[in-house]
């Protein structure tokens, strides 16, 4: 007998993904199901699939596990981890507006800004950045100038006028020998205004319209490249995200929006 799943699409700043309570719902086969679900024209159309679910230790209120379109599993996403703390405010799972979210990279704190009863922007702490991991990045000279950073996944983010060159050029760097579990590619250039415009190409999923941790990783390059100061808006295909690398602890604080697309029913 098949069974049928009630599903919620949602964006942040264009990143859309399916989401599914898995409270309510068993997803054996999440690899599988992502693959099928994330298909533009035979499915139902996303980057991925994110499960919400409980959290196994007390520390945390709720758990994330996010599956990329092409049914690998990532370890962190910023632009899901704002859209479920809008979901399970929304939906009544929970009336806390400061929200803890195990995530496969940790633990992350979400604030959310509630105005009435609607989530309008949610903060993310994203912890601390990472500059050298040799499980992600093996340095090789083959590569273009850029800086390695890991949010809880890999980010290579090169500063260039040609932005749109993600598209020709991501294939073939995310699969590049220096990066052991392949790894998500940023295009960015500070702009005359001082926001830095940015391109990603995602690992698993390919061009997306925005990536929360790359746009984290992105904030951090432009001061390590002297491009950019410790407060950065960035400006990708889908929207804007406010990035701040607080010099007292180190972390980051990604703040955006959060949007409801449509619900619905697919079979599993």
């Amino acid at each position: 007998m098949t069974k049928r799943v009630h599903f919620t699409k949602m964006h942040g700043a264009g990143n859309d993904y399916i989401y599914v309570n898995t409270l309510l719902y068993n997803i054996a086969e999440p690899a599988e199901a992502a693959r099928r679900w994330s298909a533009p024209h035979t499915g139902i159309g996303s980057d991925g699939l994110v499960l919400i679910g409980a959290s196994p230790v007390p520390e945390a209120d709720f758990s994330m596990h996010i599956y990329n379109a092409d049914g690998s599993e990532a370890m962190m996403c910023g632009n899901a981890s704002r859209c479920i703390g809008k979901y399970l405010y929304e939906k009544g799972m929970t009336a806390k507006t400061e929200i803890r979210l195990l995530t496969l990279s940790g633990i992350r704190l979400l604030k959310l800004e509630v105005k009435g009863k609607q989530v309008v922007s949610v903060t993310v702490d994203m912890g601390e950045p990472v500059l050298t991991d040799d499980r992600f990045f093996i340095p090789t000279g083959s590569l273009p100038a850029g800086t390695f950073v890991s949010m809880g996944n890999p980010h290579y983010v090169v500063f260039t006028d040609e932005v749109d060159a993600i598209a020709k050029d991501g294939p073939a760097l995310e699969c590049h020998p220096a990066f052991p579990q392949r790894c998500n590619i940023e295009y960015a250039s500070v702009q005359a205004d001082g926001t830095i415009r940015m391109r990603v190409w995602e690992r698993g999923s390919g061009i997306t319209m925005a990536c929360g941790t790359g746009a984290c990783a992105t904030a951090v390059a432009a001061v390590l490249q002297k491009a950019g100061n410790r407060r950065n808006t960035i400006v990708m295909d889908g929207g804007s995200l406010d990035i701040v690398w607080d010099e007292k602890d180190n972390h980051i604080y990604m703040t955006g929006p959060a949007t409801f697309v449509y619900e619905g029913d697919i079979d599993l």
